[in-house]
């Protein structure tokens, strides 16, 4: 069995729900209480992608704050993809995905990401429509799985 180890980055404003995507991916649980991220998180979790082949994702989970922007490019280097995250009920964070997305792409060219309108749950009639963007909710878990796996299988597929 072959295991590939690839680093990403969740990233987004604060308040979007990048930590509770981890939970909910990792430890399959949510919590209403808002722990703000303090600089960076780091989480692992063993996908399987194929009957052969394991990824080991290791999960860095970005502060939000403007702030950190500044030395969050450092945490961004050696990321093979990254998972940017944008809450449905806050337009403003909707329209900061592509400063995030030139952001990782300046230190990671190339490099696969995945986009995540988080939150869903609460605007279901709704939902803003953005091209290849993974509508979930870390508080039912709708999306979320199929979001991680499929930058697995971009990373599998790019052997970033």
């Amino acid at each position: 069995m072959s295991v590939l180890a690839r680093k990403i980055c969740l990233i987004g404003d604060y308040g979007v729900g990048k930590t509770s995507l981890i939970r909910r991916f990792i430890d399959r649980s949510f919590s209403d209480q808002y722990l703000t991220t303090v600089g960076v998180k780091i989480s692992r979790k063993l996908v399987q992608l194929k009957h052969d082949i394991q990824i080991q994702l290791i999960i860095w989970d970005l502060e939000g704050s403007n702030k950190f922007k500044a030395v969050s490019s450092t945490y961004l280097q050696g990321a093979a993809g990254a998972i940017i995250v944008a809450d449905v009920t806050r337009q403003d964070t909707i329209g900061h995905i592509q400063d995030h997305k030139i952001q990782f792409h300046q230190i990671n060219p190339e490099h696969p990401i995945v986009v995540a309108l988080n939150k869903s749950d609460l605007l279901p009639d709704e939902l803003p429509q953005l091209k290849d963007a993974f509508h979930t909710s870390a508080k039912t878990g709708d999306g979320v799985d199929e979001m991680f796996h499929c930058l697995s299988m971009q990373l599998l597929e790019n052997n970033t």
